[in-house]
């Protein structure tokens, strides 16, 4: 089992724990700082990191599980390169995207592309649910990858419990929306035609408790910290879907604010971001300033302050564990 330097999450705290006094000190000034930046930032706050090479794990509210946004295409690339290695689907494979099946929200293909007779290779739709968060790419990598179930059971074989991944993008957004059907572009446009009083509501993302009292797709810091390191390791995927990956996830666009906000400028981030009401999260890898990498994932909840304060208390958590690294 590994051990654990630090999780700061009251279940864990175990009497019999033992841990130096100045690294408890420290442990007590990180947690302490994090707490005070986050309270007026966002509703709760739970991250857990971790060394490349090292069995030591950082964590707070790391047991606790938080809707994981966007951050559940990360599991769907997984899941998908897997079926790639198994020679079950290829890379350049093209994959038809019917204009009346696009997705709503983050969607660059949607917005782009207006005309029938739209085909994306496997890789490049990868590429856009990765790097743009793009919806219509993620429900077609889905698809691809066998469904949520499929999802859901790639990672139990992983050994990852506390990660379940249950509806696409357009599905969860119906949902989240009080919607009656799939969320297309056209199905939400009729919508808000209809609910003009859900515009804003789409815009601000006001925290909804009932949205996240439903375990569907849901997530611990602890599970999508352990699928992280197993992508790393190339123990989730093999080396190749690795490095693809990774890649992808170095040429992110969203979340500019977020875990890359208040690393120093120029700092590799490999990531991956998630945005829903009340919610925005960002997981992935951090390069230091000599050469090693960490994993870090960042999950708030339960917030109806600004989007930019959200993506602030995600930035001072990044930054508070970067020089926590940097410096151990």
């Amino acid at each position: 089992m590994r051990k654990l330097l630090l999780v700061l999450i009251c279940a864990l705290l175990l009497p019999w724990l033992a841990m130096p006094a100045a690294a408890q000190d420290e442990a007590n000034r990180l947690v302490t700082h994090v707490e005070a930046i986050a309270a007026p930032l966002v509703g709760r706050v739970g991250f857990a990191a971790q060394l490349i090479g090292s069995e030591e794990i950082i964590a707070h509210n790391g047991d606790m599980t938080f809707p994981m946004a966007s951050t559940y295409k990360v599991p769907a690339a997984v899941t998908l390169l897997k079926r790639v290695e198994a020679g079950e689907v290829k890379l350049d494979q093209m994959v038809d995207l019917p204009l009346d099946d696009m997705a709503t929200g983050d969607n660059v293909i949607a917005q782009n592309f207006v005309h029938p007779g739209l085909q994306l290779s496997v890789a490049n739709l990868i590429e856009a649910m990765i790097t743009m968060s793009d919806n219509t790419a993620t429900d077609a990598v889905f698809s691809l990858g066998g469904g949520p179930e499929a999802i859901t059971a790639a990672m139990r074989k992983l050994g990852i419990e506390d990660m379940r991944i249950d509806r696409n993008a357009k599905d969860l957004i119906m949902e989240m929306a009080g919607m009656d059907a799939p969320a297309t572009v056209a199905a939400v446009e009729e919508f808000l035609q209809k609910n003009p009083e859900k515009v804003q509501q789409f815009v601000t993302m006001p925290k909804d408790p009932k949205f996240e009292a439903d375990p569907r797709d849901q997530s611990t810091p602890l599970a999508m910290l352990d699928l992280l390191m197993q992508i790393d390791s190339a123990s989730a995927i093999n080396k190749g879907s690795r490095d693809f990956l990774i890649a992808s996830m170095s040429r992110t666009r969203t979340g500019a604010g977020r875990i890359k906000g208040l690393v120093p400028r120029g700092t590799p981030v490999a990531h991956k971001t998630g945005t829903s009401i009340g919610v925005a999260n960002d997981v992935g890898y951090v390069t230091l300033p000599d050469g090693r990498r960490f994993a870090i994932v960042i999950f708030t909840a339960s917030s109806d302050t600004p989007l930019a304060d959200r993506d602030r208390a995600v930035a001072e958590v990044a930054r508070t564990l970067y020089d926590y690294f940097a410096a151990n």
